[in-house]
């Protein structure tokens, strides 16, 4: 097999796109790669047009995903080995017939040289990418909470599904876990510090708590029916296709509570005053929607409690997001802090969790 693996954007040459073509097409003939945008974040994310012989049977605008350029982000994903998470899952895992997705075109990943994820450009077929400090309306949060739904539905507590996937819970997972609550206090102490005023002083002594009691708390979460979960839920990883929602960026994959995705996805998504007029009819959608795929034994207030819970997980991302800096556009982070300060405010979140 021809290796696709590279560095940086400049090593997206004619010859690198020619492997990866061959990979679908043998008698289609690169010859030219156009740089059209660069942007670095988590990961570096390369947006390129490649010239061809047969354009109206394989795109030519493509986008591609590297290990991020930014030493910040680079330290905080290469242990747990994101990028290399979401190869794995596009290339094991992911069926349209369960999720919304962009065309995937080829990935690539090497222990020790690196990861390379290479996708359909969302543009060249239609579809819209979100931004991180999109507010949605009702009917777009629903149309998401459905899909979720859907996605949560087909591996909700199927034990051969874990086993097939047992990486998604293996080592690495272990490794961002234990990174996380090693971290935890210095992490949400600077973001904390950083966001000032858009926190209120009375949740930075619950936040502070917390960090010293991660390890109990992330245990407590777990403690839960276990199905496949995005985890990274903001406006910012959707697209769309006129209406209907899709979900970008799945390096933080692993096995969870679906509560926790719906928790994650109403705060960082909705404003909280939208968020306050609809969120216990979004719990209910999903609530129902679960029983429509026959899931036993799931009640709206059990999943109404265990939201409350979740709703700390987007909360402590975000700030360590705004803590470590370069992963976000500062605007997009604030907002969000703002929006999941409200939510984990308004529903008491930290009195949910054992903190003692």
């Amino acid at each position: 097999m021809q290796s696709i693996l590279v560095c940086q954007p400049s090593d997206l040459s004619i010859d690198w796109a020619q492997r990866v073509i061959n990979k679908h097409h043998s008698d289609i003939v690169v010859v030219n790669v156009v740089i059209l945008s660069v942007d670095i974040g988590t990961t570096t994310r390369i947006r390129i047009k490649v010239e061809h012989n047969r354009p109206k049977i394989f795109p030519e605008k493509w986008f591609v995903k590297l290990p991020s350029l930014a030493w910040q982000a680079k330290l905080i994903t290469a242990l747990p080995r994101l990028l290399h998470t979401e190869v794995r899952f596009y290339n094991e895992v992911a069926r349209p017939e369960t999720l919304r997705l962009p065309h995937f075109l080829a990935g690539q990943s090497e222990f020790g040289k690196g990861a390379v994820l290479v996708l359909s450009d969302l543009s060249d077929i239609g579809f819209v990418p979100g931004n991180p400090s999109d507010a949605l309306t009702f009917t777009q949060a629903a149309r998401v909470v459905k899909q979720l739904a859907s996605f949560h539905a087909h591996f909700w507590n199927k034990p051969h599904f874990a086993q097939r996937y047992q990486w998604l819970a293996g080592p690495v997972r272990r490794l961002e876990d234990f990174l996380g609550t090693l971290f935890a206090v210095p992490l949400l102490k600077r973001g904390l510090h950083k966001a000032a005023e858009h926190v209120p002083i009375e949740l930075h002594v619950q936040a502070m708590n917390y960090a010293r009691q991660r390890k109990k708390v992330m245990r407590f979460l777990q403690d839960a029916p276990q199905t496949l979960v995005h985890h990274d839920c903001h406006p910012g990883n959707l697209f769309w296709d006129e209406s209907k929602p899709g979900l970008l960026d799945w390096q933080l994959v692993r096995f969870g509570e679906g509560i926790g995705d719906i928790a994650y996805f109403l705060a960082t998504s909705l404003n909280p005053e939208t968020r306050r007029l609809h969120e216990v009819e979004l719990i209910k959608l999903y609530t129902q929607c679960l029983k429509d795929y026959d899931i036993e034994y799931v009640d709206f207030d059990n999943l109404f409690e265990r939201y409350r819970a979740h709703l700390i997980y987007p909360f402590e991302a975000m700030l360590v997001t705004l803590s470590i800096g370069g992963m976000m556009d500062i605007d997009c982070n604030l907002e969000l802090i703002r929006r999941t300060t409200a939510a984990v405010a308004d529903l008491d979140a930290f009195a949910t969790v054992p903190l003692s």
